[in-house]
């Protein structure tokens, strides 16, 4: 059952604890644009996530629907953890790549079936992302059910596939795959083990993540209109940006406390 996420709720400071931190891109970091490759994330937000790396002392992990190279070009120069593919392929802390994929006679032949298909409709996009393909319709919101019909289509016919809907796309995927699973396999790894997840995200595909980071007691924040299961809401990725940089300048500011603490400590000692 979904909740309307709280819309006047004031978002809980970050000082003070110990914060694990799951960002989408797309909606999220990064505007939307007409179509995939027209994305970025601004250079000064970049650079805030680059320092909010160094400060959670590594426990943050972009979560998307976007493969993982291309969550490298987008964030760059930030090479941090990464959920691609909604989880279908996943690199943790120490570097290593997780990757489901698809058998390849099976991807051979759904790429030929939707090429053919999507060809029919102008405007329309294919994405394919090796073990998953997105179907996009922004740019031609006419052919949303013909796009969706044909989508159900296919994952009816193949038990191992699931539908993934999102704004103007639908993607097939692999069964068993999506955010909230890879947020909690991260949560149960170093350095993100212990601490209290914070992720944030504006699609239906970020709704698992949500349902994950609630049941750990964690921090929820829808991005936009709609109803959701996120504890928190943000109206757009400017105010998302607003909020990392807050959260930078909390985390620096509780760095430097603990840095003059100890070193109060260390000279209290010596006396």
């Amino acid at each position: 059952m979904t909740t309307v996420a709280a819309e006047n709720a004031v978002l809980p400071s970050l000082s003070g604890g110990l914060y694990a931190f799951f960002f989408d891109v797309d909606g999220t970091l990064a505007a939307i644009q007409p179509r995939p490759d027209e994305a970025f994330i601004p250079e000064s937000v970049r650079q805030t996530l680059q320092a909010l790396y160094r400060l959670s002392h590594g426990a943050l992990a972009l979560v998307s629907g976007r493969p993982i190279h291309e969550l490298d070009r987008l964030a760059a120069p930030l090479h941090a953890p990464a959920a691609g593919v909604h989880g279908a392929e996943r690199r943790d802390a120490s570097g290593e790549l997780h990757r489901l994929s698809l058998p390849a006679s099976l991807g051979q032949e759904l790429s030929d079936t939707l090429h053919k298909a999507m060809a029919q409709w102008p405007g329309t996009q294919l994405e394919t992302k090796g073990m998953a393909f997105a179907l996009h319709y922004r740019r031609a919101e006419q052919y949303e059910n013909d796009v969706m019909q044909l989508a159900e289509k296919l994952v009816a016919r193949y038990p191992e596939l699931a539908l993934q809907p999102g704004k103007c796309v639908v993607e097939i995927k692999p069964q068993g795959v999506d955010k909230g699973a890879a947020i909690q396999t991260f949560m149960g790894e170093a350095p993100f083990a212990g601490r209290i997840p914070v992720f944030i995200g504006d699609d239906l595909t970020d709704e698992k993540g949500f349902l994950a980071v609630n049941a750990l007691q964690g921090i929820s924040v829808k991005v936009g209109k709609g109803s959701s299961q996120a504890r928190y809401r943000l109206h757009g990725v400017n105010e998302v940006h607003a909020w990392l940089e807050q959260i930078k300048l909390q985390l620096e500011q509780d760095e430097t406390t603990s840095v003059r603490s100890q070193g109060y400590e260390s000279l209290s000692g010596r006396i």
